[in-house]
């Protein structure tokens, strides 16, 4: 997938230790350098600190053990997954005897400090956040001697979650906001919730593809596009893929991206329930 995605012309890959994949993903880049498709810098690789890392002292030796594992001396983005902390050890998902997830007490400015100093050593070419609220990203901003602040926040944006309010937040403070489940998301119960109507089926998104010939999954990254929220849609289907990277030839009117702004629920499909 990440290969054909690369021949296709994807630049930004968005990744992640508690995705189990990042092994394959770099190994398929360094395959694409050797073949001369691309250079190290032309791609882009987000990688994100999971929740059981959050002690500073644990933060550097969180991005080596990526670094190691993609076999790759940086990452261009490196991100905070969530706001809040898991009790640090070996389990990704620590639970009690009850199965009830076991919390830890963090201070997000301490990781924050240790994120900088990734930074600092040239593992992390930018920082920044994912799932972090106003008040969150305010947090980080107006600590004490902050030396950089975060250049993105990761979050659930789509035609149903538009995220006006952050997104107007973000875009006063120069922070990008790069928009997961652009297309909304699997229909897999046991993460989301699937009482919202699935997005691609959405009448108006079907109605405008038709005009231009394109698929409802087009139109919601175009508008994301079109809205300065950057896309990480994610599929293994080639054809896809390729479809998904298809939005640079058409632009959306105005009339029509008021018409697909007029489709938010506020509803989260990722609900993020621990």
């Amino acid at each position: 997938a990440v290969k054909i995605a690369i021949d296709t012309g994807y630049r930004h890959i968005d990744g992640a230790f508690v995705y189990y994949n990042e092994h394959e993903v770099g190994q398929a880049i360094r395959e694409k350098i050797a073949e001369g498709k691309i250079k190290r810098e032309d791609i882009f690789y987000c990688g994100k600190l999971w929740n059981t890392c959050h002690p500073p002292e644990l933060v550097r030796p969180t991005l080596e053990k990526t670094l190691k594992i993609l076999q790759l001396d940086y990452v261009d983005l490196y991100i905070i997954e969530l706001p809040m902390a898991f009790k640090p050890g070996d389990a990704l998902y620590p639970k009690d005897e009850n199965g009830k997830f076991i919390y830890h007490e963090t201070d997000l400015c301490a990781t924050w400090e240790a994120m900088e100093a990734c930074k600092d050593a040239g593992l992390a070419k930018s920082i920044g956040v994912s799932n972090f609220n106003r008040r969150q990203l305010e947090m980080i901003m107006n600590k004490p001697g902050l030396k950089y602040k975060p250049v993105s926040n990761q979050v659930e944006c789509h035609p149903y979650f538009t995220q006006p309010k952050l997104l107007e937040f973000c875009r006063q403070h120069d922070i990008v906001i790069v928009g997961y489940s652009p297309l909304g998301t699997s229909r897999d119960e046991s993460w989301v919730n699937v009482s919202s109507p699935p997005l691609l089926k959405d009448p108006v998104l079907n109605a405008i593809g038709k005009k231009y010939n394109k698929t409802a999954a087009q139109i919601a990254l175009r508008f994301s596009i079109q809205r300065g929220v950057v896309v990480i849609p994610k599929s293994f289907n080639p054809q896809r893929i390729r479809e998904n990277f298809q939005i640079f030839d058409f632009s959306l009117t105005e009339k029509e991206m008021k018409e697909i702004e007029a489709l938010n629920k506020n509803v989260r499909y990722v609900e993020l329930l621990m």
